[in-house]
């Protein structure tokens, strides 16, 4: 475990170098690439030197315990157990920290969201779960756009496809692909009756061009006036685009920009995103079901979490987690309820990994 360990720091060490090096400045996806590793190992480095310091505190605090000097033994003495406890503490999160990292973890991000059962209301909620994430993406410092919108009938969005990018984007947002239940008196309801509605979220690491390659022949694009909001292009120049993947029948549009061209960029980023969660999902479902399950496949058939308006209660069935107070959770406050999802996942992950004693010092 130490020379694993070991290995890790020195790896650190020559990442921290290369970040200087003239070569790795003038190439930007180089030094995209060597930023992006050297800060995913930042955090099991830096525990990693935290935890030897403390161990090294501990063999002093040993050693004065057993010194022939009243006044040492009492200071030994005092100190040993807080030092043990912060130890095995570090050890913990070491043992969480060199779990198998998802290679997605540092990728950015394609949200899709759906209305499902439930109609306008169903719509109404989509539209204020897709603001709940751009007020999370706010604080936490990410980039945001809505690349794609479906208006409903009666307001609110039958589907909408946003993109969040920034540090850590897919680590934070993974959790959240499933179905959103929510539960609350509809404005249009005269007699008062609780209505449950439903959305799908989809969440899809962004994949570069080394993750997919696109196949020309491969793709159908067709052009449209875009719709909605928006400038003087609006309803009167084909900059609108939709990409049909022929080989898989994965369609996606985006009409965010004025230009075609951009469009059409946007839309081959959605779609090498919607490919790479497919082979993904492929290479996932060769693995064990249980294991599967518990970390997360993004699978929008099932009911991960429930929004009480009535009793002001939102419970993550997965975890067993209740939290109240919605209007914060709508207002973008879900840092609490997504760093759960991922305490747990990771600790179920840890029951499984053989070899995950904590590290034994010399």
């Amino acid at each position: 475990m130490i020379d694993k360990l070991e290995e890790v720091e020195r790896r650190f060490e020559r990442l921290t170098a290369d970040l200087s090096n003239p070569e790795t400045l003038a190439d930007a996806a180089r030094l995209q690439k060597v930023a992006r590793e050297r800060s995913s190992l930042e955090k099991l480095v830096g525990t990693f030197r935290t935890w030897r310091t403390v161990l090294n505190d501990v063999l002093a605090a040993e050693e004065m315990l057993a010194s022939s000097d009243p006044d040492e033994r009492e200071m030994g003495k005092s100190e040993l157990p807080g030092l043990k406890e912060r130890r095995d503490e570090l050890e913990g999160e070491l043992k969480i920290l060199l779990l198998p990292r998802d290679p997605a973890d540092d990728k950015d991000v394609i949200v899709e969201i759906r209305a499902g059962a439930g109609g306008d209301e169903a719509a109404l909620f989509a539209e204020e779960v897709m603001q709940m994430y751009l007020r999370y993406a706010t604080r936490k410092g990410w980039k945001a756009d809505i690349v794609d919108l479906s208006a409903g009938n009666a307001g609110g969005v039958k589907d909408a496809t946003l993109t969040l990018a920034g540090e850590s984007v897919y680590s934070n947002m993974k959790y959240e692909s499933g179905v959103h239940r929510v539960q609350r008196v509809p404005a249009t309801e005269a007699q008062g009756r609780i209505h449950t509605s439903t959305i799908t979220v989809a969440v899809m690491p962004e994949a570069e061009d080394v993750d997919i390659k696109l196949n020309p022949a491969d793709i159908e694009m067709q052009v449209m006036r875009s719709t909605g909001s928006g400038g003087q292009s609006v309803n009167t120049t084909d900059s609108a685009v939709r990409l049909i993947h022929k080989p898989t029948g994965i369609v996606v549009k985006c009409q965010q920009e004025k230009s075609q061209t951009k469009n059409r960029a946007q839309a081959e980023r959605m779609l090498r995103a919607r490919l790479y969660e497919l082979e993904q999902e492929r290479i996932r479902n060769e693995r064990d079901s249980m294991r599967r399950g518990q970390v997360g496949t993004g699978d929008r058939s099932e009911k991960i979490r429930t929004y009480n308006f009535p009793q002001d209660r939102l419970t993550d069935h997965r975890i067993g987690l209740t939290r109240h107070n919605l209007a914060a959770v709508m207002g973008g406050d879900i840092e609490e309820l997504l760093s759960a999802c991922r305490a747990h996942f990771q600790a179920e992950q840890l029951k499984q990994e053989s070899g995950a004693a904590p590290p034994q010092g010399p």
